[in-house]
């Protein structure tokens, strides 16, 4: 009788396979960690191109002012960076004021001759100028390079022209309202008038990016409801109740935040389709509004020492 172990190899079952929930749990380890890869990427891809995200510049200049029978004068405007900023003058005849044009971030000067014709027709010269990198505008945009290209616009006017503030409007649209905002801060005017125009542009990226940490990626900030309650001259706030790119809600926020006086003006349309151009009883409120806040400007002048 042989008493040596049994050494046979019986092959055995190895290890048993893993069971239906283990299973389950790598695989929605491996999707979690996908997605966290893939929402990282996209936090680190709406960083470093948010600039693509914000500005969106042509440079074609499909069209000027003679166009559409307006007399202009073709200008380039030294920001205090060495930047040059190209800008049209508008001339109207026996103008009350001069309104200072900040259009939005898309296109350039070239896309806003309607505007600049309305405008003209309500006795207004107009300076329009486009932000660097659009148009023939050199270098590239930024928020603090948009401030200084208005910056360059408002000294056109006082010092080469030599225009009283209180015959000078900030007009601003979209973006650009976020402009004439914090310039009616650094250069008071006679009167502020903004058209579609946001809280904050933090606040519009969260409306259209809710799962993005946008506060956290933005550097460009437009903190505009913070700013525009220390603006005292006369306000205009005009937005379109369906507005598809800057909520109504922002500009209803926005007014709200302001300090006396003010006046908020909804039209019909969309973004690009309503404000003061959008028919003619807008247009009607946009001149009575100017009229009156010219009128408190010019008194105030006349009452100081």
């Amino acid at each position: 009788m042989n008493d040596e172990p049994d050494t046979l190899d019986r092959g055995g079952a190895g290890p048993s396979p893993p069971t239906r929930p283990t299973r389950v749990a790598k695989r929605l380890t491996r999707w979690l960690t996908l997605g966290l890869l893939a929402y990282g990427m996209a936090c680190v891809l709406t960083s470093f191109f948010q600039d693509r995200f914000v500005y969106f510049p042509s440079r074609d200049l499909h069209s000027t002012p003679s166009d559409v029978r307006l007399v202009y004068e073709d200008l380039w405007l030294p920001a205090s960076d060495g930047v040059h900023v190209s800008a049209w003058y508008i001339n109207a005849p026996s103008p009350r004021g001069t309104i200072i044009f900040c259009h939005g971030n898309a296109g350039n000067i070239a896309d806003r001759l309607a505007q600049l014709k309305l405008l003209s027709g309500l006795g207004y010269d107009v300076l329009i100028f486009d932000y660097r990198g659009y148009g023939r505008s050199e270098g590239v945009p930024s928020e603090n390079g948009t401030y200084l290209d208005a910056d360059a616009a408002w000294t056109y006017l006082t010092q080469q022209r030599g225009l009283s503030p209180r015959k000078i409007i900030w007009f601003g649209e979209s973006l650009g309202g976020a402009v004439a905002i914090e310039s009616a801060r650094r250069h008071p005017p006679a009167a502020l008038v903004v058209e579609a125009t946001f809280t904050s542009l933090v606040d519009v990226g969260r409306h259209h990016y809710p799962l993005l940490p946008v506060g956290l990626l933005l550097r460009h900030r437009y903190e505009s409801v913070n700013k525009v309650g220390s603006i005292i001259c006369p306000k205009l706030f005009i937005h379109a109740r369906d507005d598809e790119i800057v909520p109504y809600s922002n500009g209803r926020r926005l007014f709200d935040a302001a300090a006396e006086p003010k006046q908020f003006l909804e039209t019909g349309g969309g973004h690009n389709t309503g404000g003061f151009a959008c028919d003619d009883a807008m247009l009607r409120e946009l001149d009575g509004f100017l009229k009156q806040a010219m009128t408190a400007a010019a008194d105030g002048a006349r009452l100081a020492p």
